[in-house]
């Protein structure tokens, strides 16, 4: 977009482009009202769907139900591994697994460049791969992002889930008796009985059969009939499972399916509770101040230092003079014209050049010097405030404040 790549993170500059916007190091607080953002959405979803994230937005359940499709291609079902892994080494077991592997690790890299594209351009970053001139910072995070990847989704899968990640443990702080989760009806499957190929389930039995495929299918390994628990990521692979069964012997489907505990014992569901509407009033609220924030966002930033060396000069005729430096960020992309004006005291503005000329994402750095009549001096510390405006644009200006300083007899 505008010549520029249109989502690039750009260190070395300390500039972040997105879209069509530019984001700077002064404009950390958008980034915080983004943090804020995002968490609360979190807590939101959370409250109605449950895992909703873990089960379906998670990279690390995404792209470890990719590795595990690879695998299942390559290597076969679930049964078929299981007797490969313990098979004797052979040619084609050793095929197999390097096959495996070097598919895992082909997309594991795809997926590292593609996150550092994010910060180096990726014509740039693949231009520097062929000629040899990755630098060390550029090695070492494509590195880490293919050796993360490979290794967690590849081998850890949902290991990652259970042991480092802390949101199933504060899950039910966000969970009630109303929450969509995924769970197993007892009412209809108890008790469990076994049904024989070919034969209709006894009366006496519930409609699960106690196949145990649920647990089979189970990222973690849980047993979804034993109720709720920290290690369902929600990845709802236990109902298709059921499901299957399900229509093989007859039965409706739903044995297991998304419902809220409310439903599960014979109530019913309330969407709207207070938890619920507490967080979408925060979200509404956060949403609104950011795209507020961004419209009005003015792309000036101005900085002014006072010159150390001296408080004050004092001129021939008769004039006190105090010296500043003055920088002009101009957050754009696009050249400007600014003016710099005084306000909040009478003082003779004094500067090379006035309008100056500022390039898109650059800082200007000029000096210029405030002088008033030593006689109409009446306090020692004046306020006042530097305002930079736009030529063109009025409405793009920034100020700020400073002090002139004048000897007091």
């Amino acid at each position: 977009l505008d010549g520029m790549q249109a989502v690039l993170f750009d260190i070395p500059d300390r500039k972040f482009y997105i879209f069509n916007i530019v984001f700077w190091p002064q404009d950390v607080f958008y980034l915080a009202i983004l943090m804020l953002l995002l968490a609360m959405g979190l807590f939101f979803f959370t409250a109605i769907a449950g895992r909703l994230w873990c089960g379906y937005g998670c990279p690390q359940t995404v792209f470890a139900d990719i590795f595990i499709a690879i695998e299942r291609f390559i290597e076969g079902d679930r049964h078929e591994r299981m007797v490969l892994d313990h098979a004797p080494w052979s040619l084609k077991k050793i095929s197999e697994k390097i096959t495996k592997h070097a598919a895992w690790l082909a997309l594991s890299f795809a997926v590292s460049f593609t996150f550092v594209s994010y910060f180096v351009p990726p014509i740039e970053l693949g231009d520097r791969m062929v000629t040899g001139h990755l630098s060390s910072a550029n090695a070492f995070w494509l590195f880490l992002f293919m050796a993360a990847m490979f290794t967690f989704c590849g081998f850890f899968k949902e290991w990652v889930c259970l042991i480092p990640c802390p949101y199933g443990r504060f899950q039910s702080a966000l969970c009630d008796q109303d929450t969509l989760i995924i769970a197993y009806d007892p009412k209809r499957g108890e008790p469990r009985g076994r049904v024989k190929k070919g034969a209709v389930a006894a009366d006496v039995h519930g409609d699960c059969i106690d196949c145990s495929l649920c647990v089979h299918v189970c990222p973690t390994g849980k047993d979804i009939r034993d109720g709720l628990q920290y290690e369902c990521i929600g990845c709802a692979q236990c109902i298709d499972a059921c499901n299957s069964v399900m229509k093989k012997i007859g039965k409706p489907e739903g044995l297991i399916r998304y419902g809220s505990l409310n439903i599960f014992s014979g109530g019913t569901t309330h969407i709207l509770r207070p938890r619920v509407v507490l967080y979408a009033s925060i979200l509404v609220v956060l949403i609104s101040g950011l795209f507020y924030k961004v419209a009005t966002r003015t792309p000036l930033e101005i900085d002014v230092v006072r010159n150390r060396s001296s408080l004050y000069q004092r001129t021939s005729d008769g004039k006190i003079l105090n010296i500043y430096t003055l920088k002009a960020l101009n957050m754009d992309q696009r050249d400007h014209r600014f003016m710099i004006k005084v306000e909040g005291m009478q003082a003779k503005l004094v500067i090379g050049s006035n309008p100056i000329q500022v390039k898109g994402g650059e800082v200007y750095q000029t000096t210029v010097s405030l002088s008033i009549d030593e006689k109409t001096a009446t306090k020692r510390v004046n306020h006042f405030s530097f305002v930079i405006e736009d030529v063109d644009n009025p409405k793009i200006t920034a100020s700020r404040e400073s002090t002139f300083i004048a000897p007091i007899m």
